[in-house]
């Protein structure tokens, strides 16, 4: 397959695998700790509860943004047939991005939204390409 072809498949399938896991993560949060009287689906109602809830709530989002970061990442690492550390870290700003137009739109505690912006994408998209990078060499 043509090499930026591939490229542009390593993004697409990164940014696709890693929102299907990220929203799967959410939907299991709002199961496992369901806001009582709230539809998740409605984003005016989440805005209103979300600065009154406890910590455990804000887990599920964490692990979601992190571990779809961290899947996006390594397939796109997997996939990609040149610069794969770059296209891992391309996954991370992707999401990143979508991190922060969120928080604009979701008003969420301060500590949340930090640990959220800091350690949730650019961090797990570089472990992604590591662990790509650390496959591809055990696999040689």
């Amino acid at each position: 397959m043509n090499p930026v072809l591939r490229n542009i498949l390593a993004v697409v399938l990164g940014w696709l695998i890693g929102s299907i896991v990220n929203m799967a993560l959410v939907f299991a949060g709002h199961f496992i700790f369901p806001i009582e009287g709230v539809d998740p689906n409605d984003m005016e109602a989440m805005a209103e509860v979300m600065p009154t809830l406890s910590s455990e709530y804000f887990l599920f989002p964490f692990l979601a943004h992190a571990i779809g970061t961290l899947v996006g990442a390594f397939i796109a690492a997997k996939i990609a047939a040149t610069y794969k550390m770059t296209f891992a870290l391309v996954i991370g700003a992707i999401f990143l991005l979508g991190g922060i137009l969120v928080s604009t739109m979701i008003p969420a505690p301060t500590w949340f939204t930090a640990t959220d912006l800091i350690l949730a994408y650019i961090p797990m998209a570089w472990l992604g390409g590591k662990l790509c990078a650390k496959g591809a060499k055990k696999a040689a």
